[in-house]
């Protein structure tokens, strides 16, 4: 999700606020751990990872505002062009195909007249701009995510918003030699994109008109509307999916029970939105969330990754009920039965919460790594600093 939907207003107090949340799951041990990593940009700039992939437990790149790699030991920033941790650029989706192979795609231009995408190739050395495909003159085009099955078969998704001001769904193919693109029959946007197959592929998002969610799959041969349902009659979104077989596939984002605030109060707070395809149709499968206890305390799950059918995890962030806009990060887990909050560590080096989850990846058994960011909160420090958790099970 565009990190810029999430930049707060600073406030005081959060050690007050956190009586508020949600004690024994701030206190609990969780078995993800806070792992150190570098800023790509420094001063008052901003280092969100929104997307994370991996070609081996010993190749991992992460990606948002700047961009990190892990080898196996350590995490290394690098540079990566157009990409200024300024809030008018960011990589949204990245592959990992080998040490020496990874394509990562977003957004430059954000708050200009000419916003575009943009794609960016590794080569083993550095990170380049790489040609993408041709649109019409005063078109904007936007990827969200990524997917791969090989090298020569990747899958770039997000928007397209013509000159004509008509948005709609978009798909962008590597095949080895060139990037094409195609627009879906729905007016929204791709947020998350998932292959468990050349021939089983599955994107989610949600309408740009009236906030509902879809999802279209790929057979192979052509992409194809699947209807989702919604909960509620307020927005509805999917932000991520993970395909694990063409009977078992994953989509979470979140829910509003309705448009219009109860009397006497200004908001109605989000809840998580957990789907399931079992090869026939998208059900909702219940999820729980820290509270709301208030109007204020919104849920939202923006990504989600898989170690097997019965070990799946979801994450995103929650806010503060006090109303402050305080978000800690938000980690669900499913065992094969049931959805169930788990303990999530969600530093505190400010006086601001700001801790959010945004991608995962699973790079073997157990070993699962998260990303998003943190907002360190202190003066001359940048806006939003990496932040990876990291779990080799437990």
């Amino acid at each position: 999700m565009p990190y810029c939907t999430y930049m707060k207003a600073r406030y005081s107090g959060a050690i007050f606020l956190a009586l508020l949340w949600a004690p024994a799951l701030t206190h609990a041990q969780s078995i993800f751990t806070v792992v150190p990593t570098p800023n790509g940009h420094h001063g008052t700039t901003n280092n969100a990872l929104q997307a994370v992939a991996a070609s081996s437990p010993s190749d991992i790149w992460a990606v948002g505002q700047t961009a990190i790699h892990f080898d196996g030991t350590q995490w290394t920033a690098f540079a990566t062009p157009e990409i200024h941790g300024d809030n008018t650029s960011y990589l949204d989706g990245v592959v990992d195909i080998s040490p020496t192979e990874a394509w990562a795609a977003g957004i430059v231009g954000i708050g200009t007249a000419t916003p575009n995408q943009v794609i960016e190739r590794w080569n083993g050395t550095a990170w380049s701009v790489f040609p993408g495909p041709s649109f019409a003159s005063g078109d904007e085009p936007a990827i969200y995510g990524m997917t791969a099955t090989s090298g020569t078969d990747i899958w770039a998704v997000g928007s397209l918003l013509t000159s004509e001001q008509l948005l709609a769904a978009l798909f962008e193919h590597w095949d080895g030699t060139a990037w094409t693109a195609t627009v879906g029959p729905f007016h929204g946007f791709f947020r998350g994109v998932s292959a468990d197959a050349p021939n089983d592929i599955w994107a989610v998002g949600y309408s740009g008109l009236n906030f509902v969610t879809f999802s279209e799959h790929y057979d192979g041969a052509s992409w194809t509307l699947v209807r989702t349902p919604d909960v509620g009659s307020g927005p509805n979104v999917l932000n991520g999916v993970v395909a694990l077989a063409p009977d078992n596939v994953w989509a979470v984002g979140y829910s509003t029970a309705s448009q219009k605030p109860p009397p006497g109060q200004y908001d109605v707070p989000t809840k998580t939105l957990i789907e399931h395809y079992d090869g026939t149709s998208w059900s909702v499968v219940p999820s729980p969330n820290v509270g709301p206890n208030s109007q204020y305390q919104s849920n939202r799950l923006l990504g989600v990754t898989a170690v097997s059918p019965t070990d799946i995890w979801a994450f995103g962030s929650y806010f503060a009920a006090s109303g402050s806009e305080n978000q800690m990060t938000l980690l669900l887990h499913w065992d094969g039965t049931s959805w169930s909050l788990a303990a999530s560590p969600s530093p505190d080096p400010g006086d601001f919460l700001d801790d959010i989850l945004y991608s995962g990846v699973v790079t073997a058994p157990g070993n699962v790594w998260i990303v998003g960011s943190l907002d360190p909160a202190a003066q001359g420090k940048p806006v939003t600093d990496t932040f990876v958790l990291h779990t080799t099970g437990g």
